[in-house]
């Protein structure tokens, strides 16, 4: 899947799956590195889809507000 177009819910699983595996001592000290750039990465997808999604949500209910107040 390319990566522009994984989802929050993918980002968030690979993102907990590095965690456990780092925290189970699964991850050799020459991997961890790249294990820790992949969760920064990942963590920045999650970051800009909530972000946009808050945006969206909040042109939503804008909108709600202007037509109350008509």
């Amino acid at each position: 899947m390319p990566e522009n177009n994984i989802t929050y819910q993918q980002a968030f699983r690979e993102v907990q799956e590095i965690i456990d595996e780092i925290e189970s001592g699964g991850v050799s000290l020459d991997d961890l590195s790249e294990k820790v750039k992949r969760a920064s990465f990942l963590m920045n997808i999650c970051k800009q889809k909530l972000h946009a999604t808050e945006q969206e949500i909040k042109g939503i209910l804008d909108k709600l507000d202007t037509r109350d107040k008509d």
